[in-house]
């Protein structure tokens, strides 16, 4: 790792909404409210007339009537979107040129809402890019009939639906990152819920099709029943504390955490944010959620809404419910320790038999959230735990990190890997594994990047999936071993009893890694050794846009495999600035 000065995280700036530095410290989320505003309007500019009240005057106001030929084309709102998330995206990636100032967005009363940091700035990184990728490659896959219709790339363009998609994507990113700066579990929540119902109607935007349909009202249906149970633990919360500060509630619940009533307000919060990371037994939507959606929505869902979810739980049990707050904490802490082992099991268990391939990611995703599950637990039980005398902060901040690299590479390479079955949707492939066959042949470009994102994806080194687990891996072992550096410097013997039980979270994550390997490079074989299905040996559809997103992850995916010092370090900077009293 990197030398370098660690960052002061007892200056804190504060601003007034619309007060000086209320722009700086903003311009990503106001880049996207922005693009949300053109969005709404230039589509709809034409000839339209306004009469005067009381007059027979009609003056022009630019509103309906015969739209402009500029505005009215349905490749617009593409661009458009692109172009914001993508800007916001920059702003993000600028702002630790000269590293992030730690700003607070306080109302009047001095009540902070919203915290711009490294690490939210880290976690804007994960949603913005997601996005933009996303949306980039949605341009010339939005089929007017339908998934499964042979268009042409202009037929494809030719969709005046395309507005209503890209607000979703925008209000998606403008909910993501509220999540990302929320410093009370209210606002928190509240963009949870923008960026979530976004995501209902995009599971579901493709309503022609009935697996569009039954995916978005089951994935609804789930996720409004888990923000109901989340939103009445939030009530809970407030009831008991009079607060939902962040801060405030990590400061009551020091002293009387261990109490029923905060205890199982915490659990029922937990539960919106299990459905988001989908760990069991709040996944079962999403299998049917990612069939369902176009592939580059899938996408999303995998990385940037699991992110948004592995947020919402880092900040309610490391900073809330931090474990050391009560002798109580083990009892959450063996809870999350056991549902992480679940979680990874169950997802790579069931992908194994799946022959959906879209399934088959939704079922990877499960057990990546088993594989987060399983260092946060590490975090929390360094921090618990009375034999780990070292420095509390310093296995926190290497576990945290590990877990930042992790979410920031998937972004690479299972959305890579939706994108890929993206092309294969617009002849109405995807969905099956033999789909795949004979894809080498077809295109040898998409069969090699599927190959090498699902070769990283389990794990294989030099790529960037390798690296990831390795480093939590590595966090999880760092914290199980606790201060026995001496004792391993003098060669004194140690078992297994000596050593915390954390430590078999690494090895169940190296189990189920191994378990993954199979149903990986099984796509491998379809796409290498089978033929193509019937009618299916030619071309697939032209699409330049769709086809550079995929050469983007592929590029990122080998370059951090490879070259991770630097992704190492901003995700170091952004451990330590998430909570500033470990440092």
């Amino acid at each position: 790792m990197l030398e370098r000065e660690v960052p002061d995280m007892s200056t804190l700036k504060t601003v007034e909404p619309f007060g000086e530095g209320f722009i700086s410290a903003l311009c990503p989320e106001l880049i996207l409210f922005a693009g949300l505003i053109l969005l709404i309007i230039v589509p709809n500019l034409g000839t339209g007339k306004f009469r005067v009240p009381g007059t027979q005057t009609r003056v022009y106001w630019l509103f309906g009537g015969n739209r402009f030929k500029l505005t009215s084309d349905p490749r617009l709102p593409s661009w458009i979107a692109v172009i914001t998330i993508g800007s916001a995206f920059l702003m993000s990636i600028l702002s630790f040129q000269d590293g992030v100032e730690r700003t607070a967005i306080v109302s009047e009363g001095g009540t902070e809402i919203l915290m711009v940091n490294a690490f939210s700035r880290v976690f804007e990184l994960v949603f913005f890019g997601a996005l933009t990728l996303a949306a980039f490659a949605s341009m010339n896959r939005m089929d007017v009939k339908g998934i499964g219709a042979k268009l042409s790339s202009e037929d494809l363009y030719n969709n005046r639906r395309q507005g209503d998609f890209y607000i979703l994507m925008v209000t998606c990113a403008i909910g993501m990152s509220i999540v990302a700066l929320a410093q009370d579990l209210f606002v928190l929540f509240i963009g949870l819920e923008l960026a979530s119902f976004s995501t209902y109607v995009l599971v579901s935007f493709f309503k022609e099709t009935k697996a569009g349909t039954e995916a978005g009202m089951k994935y609804f249906i789930v996720g409004s029943v888990a923000s109901g149970v989340g939103l009445y633990g939030l009530s809970m919360l407030y009831l008991w504390a009079g607060s939902l500060q962040l801060d405030v509630l990590a400061t009551t619940f020091a002293s009387s955490g261990s109490e029923a009533l905060p205890m199982i307000a915490i659990g029922f919060v937990l539960v919106g944010f299990g459905f988001k990371v989908s760990a069991a037994p709040f996944h079962f939507a999403a299998p049917d959620a990612y069939s369902g959606a176009s592939s580059p929505v899938a996408g999303v869902l995998a990385t940037a809404s699991k992110a948004m979810g592995i947020v919402g739980l880092l900040r309610v049990l490391l900073i809330i419910a931090a474990p050391e707050s009560s002798e109580d904490g083990t009892v959450w802490l063996v809870l999350l320790g056991l549902l992480s082992v679940i979680t990874m099991t169950w997802g790579n268990l069931a992908a194994l038999g799946s022959t959906n391939p879209k399934r088959m990611l939704a079922y990877s995703s499960v057990a990546h959230a088993g594989y987060m599950l399983a260092a946060i637990t590490a975090i929390g039980a360094w921090n618990w735990d009375e034999n780990l005398s070292g420095d509390p902060g310093e296995a926190a901040v290497v576990v945290l990190a590990a877990i930042i690299f992790h979410l920031i590479v998937l972004v690479a390479f299972k959305l890579g890997a939706f994108l890929v079955l993206s092309v294969l949707e617009t002849e109405g492939g995807g969905s099956r594994l033999s789909s795949l066959g004979g894809l080498a042949k077809r295109e040898p470009f998409l069969a090699v990047s599927m190959f090498i994102f699902m070769i990283s994806l389990a794990g294989v080194p030099p790529l960037a999936g390798f690296m990831s687990k390795l480093l939590v891996i590595m966090g999880i072992v760092k914290v199980a071993l606790g201060d026995m550096s001496d004792a391993i410097a003098t060669g004194s013997e140690l078992g297994l009893s000596d050593v915390h039980w954390v430590w078999w979270l690494a090895f169940a994550m190296i189990i189920n890694s191994a378990i993954s390997v199979y149903y990986y490079l099984r796509i491998g074989v379809v796409m290498f050794f089978e033929e193509a299905e019937p009618g299916r040996d030619g071309p697939l559809p032209n699409g330049w846009q769709v086809r550079f997103a995929i050469l983007a992850c592929l590029l990122a995916t080998l370059f951090i495999g490879v070259a991770s010092d630097k992704l190492i370090e901003i995700c170091t900077i952004a451990a330590e600035s998430f909570n500033y009293n470990w440092s």
